[in-house]
């Protein structure tokens, strides 16, 4: 098996959960302490590192009172992290059965519970790119099995998901994101999505256009 390969689907897994994760919910200190802690994953925050509050406040003070009211101001309450918010003419959240990336996600038995999720609507940004860590886990376990053709698969699907919904909508809200954030830490997180999105859509696209020659 192709080491390189596999070490590049696991770091793509690992992106996919932490950026899942921090746009869904607020940051606790357990993982800011792991952020800062590595240096691999503060490079993608680069302009929290240098934020003068950081040297001021204790995590847990930093986290209530300045990263938890950005959180609840972006994610929350000012901007809209819904897909369909973006691709409707009407502007209007789809948050019953007809919306399209439900539809997916039934077809995939790819659950989401909003209520534990605290979001409205499956076409949530921080759902989106769980749904993309789920078929990345996916793939690397063909891989690990030798499924090539499953893995091709699931490496298609990724392929037509980023580009049939994430990229269609996602690079907008993120730029609101910059726009508006009132901290270091959303700022580069907003600036980290976008900037591994579009790269990872690169990717998919380079396999797709190898014909997912995996050389494995």
């Amino acid at each position: 098996m192709n080491n390189e390969l596999m070490q590049q689907q696991t770091a793509r897994i690992n992106i996919y959960a932490l950026l899942s994760r921090l746009t869904m919910s607020e940051v606790d200190e357990g993982l800011l302490k792991s952020i800062e802690e590595d240096e691999n994953m503060l490079s993608f925050f680069p302009t929290y590192e240098k934020w003068e509050k950081k040297e001021h406040f204790s995590r847990k003070d930093l986290i209530e009172r300045y990263l938890n009211v950005d959180f609840t101001n972006l994610f929350l309450l000012h901007l809209i992290p819904y897909e369909s918010f973006y691709t409707r003419e009407d502007q209007m959240m789809e948050t019953g059965g007809d919306n399209p990336v439900q539809a997916i996600f039934n077809a995939f038995e790819f659950k989401v519970e909003l209520d534990k999720a605290r979001v409205m609507a499956s076409d949530h940004i921080g759902i989106e790119l769980e749904f993309m860590y789920e078929l990345c886990k996916a793939e690397l376990k063909a891989l690990e099995d030798g499924n090539v053709e499953i893995a091709k698969q699931l490496a298609q699907l990724q392929y037509g998901f980023m580009k049939d919904h994430i990229v269609e909508w996602a690079p907008m809200f993120l730029i609101n994101v910059k726009n508006e954030a009132g901290t270091a830490f959303y700022f580069d997180l907003a600036d980290f999505v976008l900037e591994f999105i579009l790269s990872d859509f690169e990717y998919l696209s380079e396999l797709k256009n190898g014909g997912y020659n995996y050389q494995v």
